[in-house]
C-alpha cells in the first residue's frame, strides 16, 4: 500500500507532498476514512496442519498463539501471545477528542505505516516558539503504536521545526515527555495522559534548551569533531569489532549544516549548535537511505533514526552545559 493511501492531514502539506488533505476540525470518523484507519484489529487462533506431505493431513489448533489480521481486508498482521492487548486504530484517535474538544490541541496527521502493523497521530499541542530570525518551532504530541510486537503504545511529546519539517522528540533528562504502555498491559488512555501531564514543563525546559543551542557559536573545527562523535557507531559483535564512522553520512550533513539545509541560512542556525542538531535531524527525517518513505518516517520516529537524533541532542547539550 503507498503512503498516500494510508495518511491525512490538516494544513500544510507534509513532508513528501503525500496524503489526504483535510479541512481543519473534521470528526473522528472522517479522520478515521481518509487516515485508513477505518478498521479494526482482529483476532484467531493459530491453526496449522499436521503431517500434509501431499495428503490432506489434519487442523491442529495452538491456543497460545494468536494470529491478528484486518478486519477490511483481512491482510494477517502478525503473529502474537494470547495475552497481547491490543489497541485499536480508532483508539489512537479517539485519544485526542477531549484534547481537541477542550485542551486547544489540533489533529494535523495521522495514518498507517507498514500496511497497518503501526498506527500514528500526531496533534498540535499550540505551544511554540520563534528563535531568533523568525525561526519557528511547534510543540506536538505523538502517539502511536504497532501490532507486531515492534513497539510499545508510545506517547511522546515531539517538535517540529516549521523551515524544514525536522521533527525531535522532546526528551528531557528525566524522559517526562514520554510514556509507553507495553502491549501486556490494558491501554488506559487517561492514565498516560495524566501520566504526561499533558505537560507544559517539559516544553518549557525544551525551549529554554534550544534556545540555548542557538546561541552557541561553534567552529568549524568543533563541527567536524561533533558531527563525528554522532556518526561513530561503537564497536559491538562479530560483523563491527572496532568503532566505525559514517563517512558518507558526515559529508551529507557538512553539506545541510554549511547551507544546503533547509533552514540552514536563518541567524539561529548558521554557525551555531542548533544548526549542528538540525543538520542532523535533516538528514534522518529526509535524505538518509531507505527502502522507501514509510521505512524512513519509522525509522525517523520509532528506530535507529530516532536514536541518531536522540544522539545529536545528547551531544549538542555537553555544548551548552
Amino acid at each position: 500500500m503507498h503512503l498516500i493511501k494510508s495518511m491525512a492531514y490538516v494544513g500544510e502539506t507534509p513532508w513528501h507532498g503525500l496524503g489526504n488533505q483535510l479541512a481543519p476540525n473534521q470528526p473522528i470518523e472522517i479522520w478515521a476514512k481518509q487516515a485508513d484507519m477505518d478498521w479494526r484489529i482482529e483476532s484467531s487462533e493459530v491453526r496449522f496442519v499436521a503431517g500434509a506431505n501431499g495428503n490432506l493431513g489434519s487442523i491442529h489448533a495452538f491456543p497460545e498463539q494468536r494470529v491478528l489480521y484486518r478486519s477490511d481486508t483481512k491482510e494477517p498482521l502478525s503473529v502474537v501471545s494470547s495475552r497481547y492487548q491490543v489497541v485499536q486504530p480508532r483508539q489512537i484517535l479517539e485519544f485526542y477528542k477531549d484534547l481537541t474538544e477542550v485542551g486547544g490541541f489540533q489533529l494535523e496527521t495521522a495514518g498507517v505505516l507498514k500496511d497497518g502493523k503501526k498506527l500514528w497521530a500526531l496533534a498540535r499541542t499550540g505551544q511554540s516558539v520563534a528563535l531568533k530570525g523568525k525561526d519557528q518551532v511547534n510543540g506536538y504530541l505523538l502517539l502511536a503504536t504497532a501490532c507486531d510486537g515492534t513497539l510499545a503504545t508510545t506517547a511522546q511529546f515531539t517538535s517540529v521545526r516549521v523551515v524544514c519539517n525536522n521533527t525531535l522528540a522532546i526528551a528531557l533528562g528525566d524522559s517526562t515527555g514520554v510514556v509507553k504502555v507495553p502491549h501486556r498491559s490494558q491501554f488506559d488512555a487517561q492514565a498516560v495522559k495524566r501520566q504526561l501531564g499533558i505537560a507544559v514543563s517539559s516544553w518549557d525546559g525544551f525551549m529554554v534548551r534550544m534556545k540555548a543551542l542557538a546561541e552557541r557559536k561553534v567552529a568549524d573545527s568543533a563541527a567536524e569533531a561533533y558531527f563525528r562523535r554522532v556518526l561513530t557507531y561503537p564497536a559491538g559483535g562479530p560483523n563491527m569489532p572496532a568503532p566505525a564512522t559514517n563517512d558518507s553520512a558526515i559529508r551529507a550533513v557538512q553539506a545541510l549544516y554549511a547551507g544546503r539545509g533547509k533552514g540552514a541560512t536563518l541567524p539561529a542556525a548558521s554557525g551555531t549548535a542548533w544548526g549542528l542538531v538540525n543538520s542532523i535531524t535533516e538528514f534522518v527525517d529526509h535524505q538518509r537511505r531507505a527502502r522507501s518513505d514509510d521505512h524512513r518516517r519509522d525509522a525517523a520516529w520509532f528506530g535507529a533514526g530516532a536514536t541518531l537524533k536522540q544522539k545529536a541532542w545528547d551531544e549538542a547539550m555537553k555544548l551548552v552545559s
